[in-house]
């Protein structure tokens, strides 16, 4: 089982939230498709880890360790680490060397763990020395604003920023749209329309594959 304890939006603009959960017994939960990456800071039995985990493109069943604490800083779409390529991490992840008990090795140097509080220090000290970047267009690409860029120079900065092309991103946010509309007790029929799918089956091919339930076990209309 797992509780989520804190969950808090950041002042930095590469960062999309900061998280802190833990876990009791060892369990499996289902991870849906998202478009970010994030790094994970894991403490189980005294022992901490650090794990980098590149965008999902659909939804898995993943484990959870017992009795241990996570914390999380999820970044902004359009934010990558140029020496570690999101395209390489896609549907994986990198698990960071330990230097010593509270720190660990990136790119050559030791690093200490961030904690809830300091998150943004830490991601604040990885943009001073030039390991995290944000590249504009991304944001431009999905706002359609790009009339100075041509479609090769998009497409390619646009993938080593994200790991994924403007329409896989735009596919696994319109499920989420659709997922949201559905918990807040939109009808299926008016889901369909406002989150502009085809149609009914065209949304629910759409669930299973980012979010890993039908648009009914979503709404509550069947047993989850």
């Amino acid at each position: 089982m797992i509780i989520f304890d804190e969950n808090r939006a950041s002042d930095s603009p590469v960062v999309e939230t900061v998280w802190h959960c833990r876990s009791g017994q060892a369990s499996t939960f289902l991870s849906r498709a998202v478009s970010q990456w994030e790094i994970v800071i894991m403490k189980q039995h005294g022992t901490m880890s650090i794990t980098v985990r590149g965008p999902e493109t659909r939804a898995t069943t993943a484990c959870c360790p017992e009795e241990a604490e996570f914390l999380g800083i999820t970044f902004t779409l359009g934010t990558f680490m140029p020496l570690l390529p999101t395209t390489d991490r896609l549907d994986g992840e990198v698990i960071l060397p330990l230097a010593t008990k509270r720190s660990f090795w990136l790119y050559g140097a030791a690093w200490q763990f961030p904690d809830y509080d300091n998150a943004d220090t830490f991601v604040d000290r990885l943009l001073r020395a030039g390991l995290l970047v944000r590249d504009p267009i991304v944001d431009a690409a999905l706002q359609g604003h790009l009339k100075e860029y041509s479609l090769r120079t998009v497409q390619r900065r646009f993938l080593r920023a994200t790991g994924l092309t403007v329409s896989a991103v735009r596919q696994i946010e319109r499920a989420h749209k659709a997922e949201a509309l559905l918990e807040r007790g939109v009808s299926i029929l008016d889901t369909v329309e406002l989150a502009g799918y085809a149609d009914q089956a065209h949304l629910t091919r759409s669930l299973k594959r980012f979010v890993g339930r039908t648009p009914a076990q979503v709404s509550g209309n069947v047993c989850r």
